[in-house]
């Protein structure tokens, strides 16, 4: 069996919407976003991030992180997908397709 099968393969994604009203709000929309690269995601879009997990195992650790470092106020969801559906997306710019950049590089010793 293939170590990295694409439905063994995990992407986290975290999509927040955070209030920005006060300096406290920007401040712990700061410290969120801040964790979140801290822990590995990439922005994906405004307010998306996202991470590449080699197992359900492993994203499971790391969605416990995310709920874990949680905001005082706002709307955060988090979303888990196999790498096969997340090959499935179709992403435009406008009204042109373009390829989904993954924003990883996958390495394996041994």
């Amino acid at each position: 069996m293939n170590r990295f099968s694409e439905y063994r393969v995990m992407w986290i994604m975290v999509f927040f919407d955070l209030p920005t009203d006060t300096k406290k709000d920007v401040k712990n929309y700061s410290i969120f976003r801040k964790k979140l690269i801290q822990d590995g995601f990439t922005m994906f879009q405004f307010s998306i991030y996202l991470r590449h997990c080699a197992s359900r195992e492993n994203a499971d650790v790391h969605i416990k992180r995310v709920k874990s470092m949680l905001p005082p106020a706002g709307q955060v969801g988090i979303l888990c997908v196999t790498d096969k559906q997340f090959g499935n997306m179709e992403l435009f710019i406008g009204k042109k397709e373009t390829e989904v950049q993954t924003p990883y590089q996958q390495l394996e010793l041994f």
